[in-house]
């Protein structure tokens, strides 16, 4: 006599094998040939991804048994609170480098580690280094990425890390503009398995390249990867800074957004790798609070204290980001923007900017 456990098998089994593939292809088209000057991209040479009916099917998260774990790693969780910390929208709740009895010998720690050359991008690797790779090439593959990682719901963290592997491996070794995708995909895969709880596995980004590169080749490259960074894989990005700096800046939820939009807009841009995180973080935060009160002046005395910054040395990296909101630079690269334009993200990159910036808010 069959048992009630193996009929429920078999139900299950029927199910699974009857479920529609949920997962889209996001296709990056054939990388344009392009000098490394940063020139506004046309519409005509960003190929967008093609829409596919195929997808795939995914592991569904049991969320009663998620806010079950919560509730007992502390019980003085109410539902709200276990909705934002399982989503990481309170990032306070659970962020142990925001313990405050050693905050601060923390950013201390990786204000240092920021400025280590081996974590480091080189300056200008796409003249020196680079023969088929321009800064239009660069900003495409990103853009492409920020759509890859919504696809699979990797954390920003994730994107962040994914970026500098690739900007850190193309510092020192030449590649093609048929591999540039490749390692693109291969540096996101290192990131999710350094990052996420559960990492797409390696089929699954060979799949969102529609099959252009097989699972050998995947990875081939990411090993040369890990090598050629020495398997220093952890290092602070803007991220890290937001965190810190965000908190003597304080706002509501759209300046919450706001601060990470502008953030994400600065993965697009070339010139922006000479900054250190840090800086690019202070500056964030500047232009946000710029954006939400432009008749106030964006940088008080405890943001430069914090930061470290004065208003005078962020001026340069302002204007990068206030070009790139203003779709001045990167106008083309529609990713970001359309991710932060949804009512989730409470339409922060809708929000309207003065052209310019007054000077005076750049004196020391």
């Amino acid at each position: 006599m069959e048992t009630r456990a193996a009929k429920r098998r078999a139900e299950i089994t029927g199910l699974a094998q009857n479920q529609s593939p949920k997962k889209k292809r996001v296709v990056l088209g054939e990388l344009p040939n392009m000098s490394n000057a940063i020139l506004p991209v046309t519409s005509n040479s960003v190929l967008q991804p093609q829409k596919r009916g195929c997808r795939r099917t995914t592991i569904v998260k049991n969320a009663a048994m998620t806010k079950k774990i919560l509730m007992l790693e502390d019980p003085e969780l109410d539902d709200t609170k276990v909705k934002a910390k399982k989503s990481g929208t309170n990032e306070k709740l659970d962020d142990p480098q925001n313990c405050e009895p050693y905050v601060s010998d923390i950013y201390e720690y990786l204000r240092k580690m920021e400025m280590e050359p081996k974590r480091r991008p080189m300056h200008g690797y796409l003249e020196k280094i680079q023969k088929d790779v321009s800064a239009n090439m660069r900003g495409i593959l990103i853009d492409w990425l920020v759509e890859v990682a919504e696809e699979y719901k990797l954390l920003s963290d994730t994107l962040y890390l994914s970026v500098s592997y690739i900007d850190r491996f193309l510092s020192t070794n030449p590649v093609s503009r048929q591999k540039l995708q490749l390692l693109g995909v291969s540096s996101m895969l290192i990131a999710s398995k350094y990052e996420e709880i559960s990492p797409p596995h390696v089929e699954e980004f060979c799949y969102i390249t529609d099959n252009t590169y097989t699972k050998a080749e995947m990875v081939q490259m990411e090993a040369d990867v890990l090598n050629s960074l020495n398997f220093e894989m952890g290092n602070p990005t803007v991220k890290t800074f937001l965190r810190r700096f965000a908190e003597f800046a304080p706002g509501d939820q759209k300046f919450e957004f706001l601060v990470y939009y502008l953030a994400e807009l600065s993965l697009l841009d070339y010139n922006c790798i000479k900054f250190l995180p840090s800086l690019v973080a202070a500056s964030v935060v500047f232009l946000a609070r710029f954006i939400i009160s432009p008749k106030m002046h964006p940088w008080t005395p405890v943001l430069q204290e914090r930061s470290g910054y004065t208003s005078f040395e962020l001026k340069e990296c302002v204007l990068i980001l206030h070009d790139l909101h203003l779709a001045r630079r990167g106008g083309s690269l529609h990713a970001i923007r359309d991710k932060y334009k949804q009512h989730k993200f409470k339409y922060v990159a809708m929000l309207p900017s003065p052209p310019e910036i007054p000077v005076s808010y750049f004196e020391e």
